[in-house]
């Protein structure tokens, strides 16, 4: 893209700026203010674009679950309908109509008992957070409904999770004012327990939330079991707690991989079920669903009707206006690829993940925390943490342009911390072999340096006494003794001289922590 600048007239014409020569370029625009003056959309575009380049690579950030690749034509009905608003049912109807398609589609995908012609309940959501708060609403509106009519109180409802459930589900409790209940994780069980969730429900809980792939390790949780203890308890209390499945990752996995696993609207007590289109439902962001499994499940005074954009409109969403294109794309792959074609996919997706699991644990160096029955992840975790810790081998593994996430497990795993890899649809065979090189070329350049704490001591030292800030080999090598020394003195217990030390060399280097 180039800014020019023409000067003289007839043969005596002359280009004598490009966009990098030019004022724009030369000198910075205001960031948190609107600039006085307009400038060329040529500058303005080549400004932008070389801000966003210090981004990291959408197909190398395998911390996201989101999608990156989409193919070219559906790419196009992507650009091509960025400015319908999606809200304007009546303007277009043929997208209402295609958004009403994959509603069915996925409700049926899920074992929803319609009937021939009959019509799935549900709606498209920006993701499965805006999808959360929905079905959420309707549990509680349905709880305080039946309490309302049984003249009991209905000012204190609650919700059963486990500790592993995403923000989004702390967002609902807070936001709409619902007691979160959740199931502390417990060593090597790294997702709800069942019969712990089911001992929590008590009158006030208004649904249990059961998730198929947790974010921490892609765990499927036992909706089955959890289905099963429910109706024992419901028939021997009278209550009716039900529950909702949080599948935003595996939804679209456990169809197509697990077709005999019981987690969905086969179980009577499932009664909605949310999934994102932006993961492995193969959409760029954002889309979601929230399907029900009966019209009964959604309560109508939950429903809005507006006619100012020129007919009757039902509508059931946090936000208004949005953007049609995809929902467009969302149609597109579920007629594009069809069951065999999800299905290869995520066969696929299996695949690399067990391949890079392998790889991992012939570095001897991991346990892995993911597991076979699950979204096709790797979670994996430091045998040995005294020299060098997950924290740094992500920092490290930056430099080989991979963003790796490092993280601690939920209340009562947090001892526990690990690294998490998101095998998604572009993500290939060759850089998974790749990846598995790049820890192995980071672990070596982490042994050969000295242990962390090690480290943060030595900088300390040299930062405190300013004659050792260009210190030769020899003298380095004995601050680094005196370093490991003052490390030795702290780990032994109840040192008062050691504690001193730390707080007052180690600690400023390490913001509190090791």
């Amino acid at each position: 893209m180039v800014l020019s600048k023409t000067t003289g007239s007839g043969d005596l014409q002359n280009t004598v700026h490009s966009t990098f020569a030019s004022r724009y370029a030369q000198s910075s625009i205001p960031r948190f203010r609107i600039p006085d003056q307009e400038i060329p959309k040529d500058a303005a575009y080549q400004i932008i674009s070389d801000e966003l380049m210090l981004d990291g690579n959408p197909r190398l950030n395998l911390a996201s679950f989101v999608t990156t690749w989409m193919e070219p034509e559906c790419d196009k009905l992507i650009m091509g309908s960025l400015s319908k608003n999606y809200i304007d049912m009546d303007e277009y109807p043929v997208t209402t109509e295609l958004q009403d398609r994959c509603v069915n589609m996925i409700a049926r995908l899920f074992n929803a008992p319609l009937g021939d012609g009959e019509h799935a309940m549900g709606v498209g959501t920006v993701g499965s957070s805006e999808a959360i708060m929905l079905a959420g609403l309707a549990f509680k509106r349905k709880w305080q409904n039946k309490r309302k009519a049984e003249g009991k109180s209905y000012d204190k409802p609650n919700i059963v999770t486990g500790a592993n459930v995403q923000v989004c589900w702390e967002k609902f409790a807070r936001y709409f004012e619902v007691e979160l209940k959740d199931v502390r994780l417990k060593k090597d069980y790294y997702v709800m327990d069942p019969y712990e969730a089911v001992e929590m429900v008590d009158e006030n809980t208004i649904c249990v939330c059961a998730i198929l792939g947790s974010t921490y390790n892609g765990e499927f949780e036992d909706v089955k079991l959890l289905n099963d203890l429910l109706l024992k308890k419901n028939k021997k209390t009278g209550w009716d707690t039900q529950i909702h499945v949080d599948a935003a990752s595996g939804g679209f996995i456990a169809p197509f991989l697990f077709p005999e696993l019981e987690w969905d609207f086969r179980l009577p007590l499932v009664k909605s079920i949310n999934v994102s289109g932006h993961k492995y439902g193969l959409v760029y962001p954002g889309i979601g669903w929230v399907i029900w499994r009966t019209k009964q499940d959604l309560p109508e005074e939950l429903i809005f009707h507006v006619n100012y954009l020129g007919a009757d409109q039902p509508t059931f969403t946090l936000n208004f206006s949005k953007g049609a294109s995809q929902v467009i794309a969302q149609y597109y792959q579920l007629i594009r690829l069809g069951y065999e074609g999800y299905k290869s996919i995520m066969e696929n997706c299996q695949a690399n993940a067990k391949f890079l699991t392998e790889g991992i644990k012939k570095t001897g160096r991991f346990d892995i925390l993911s597991k076979d029955i699950g979204v096709p992840l790797v979670a994996f975790s430091l045998k040995d943490r005294s020299q060098h810790s997950e924290y740094e081998i992500a920092d490290n593994l930056r430099r080989f342009g991979w963003i790796v996430p490092a993280y601690t497990m939920a209340p009562n795993a947090e001892d526990v911390s690990l690294l998490r890899v998101v095998i998604r649809e572009d993500f290939s065979r060759t850089l998974a072999d790749r990846l598995v090189e790049d820890i192995k070329n980071v672990l070596k350049y982490l042994d050969a340096r000295p242990p962390h704490i090690i480290e943060a001591v030595t900088e300390a030292l040299v930062e405190k006494d300013p004659s050792l800030k260009s210190p030769e080999e020899s003298k380095l090598d004995v601050i680094k003794a005196k370093a490991a020394s003052a490390v030795s003195a702290l780990l032994e217990p109840h040192s008062e001289k050691s504690l001193r030390a730390w707080k007052s060399f180690a600690l400023p280097k390490t913001n509190g922590t090791c």
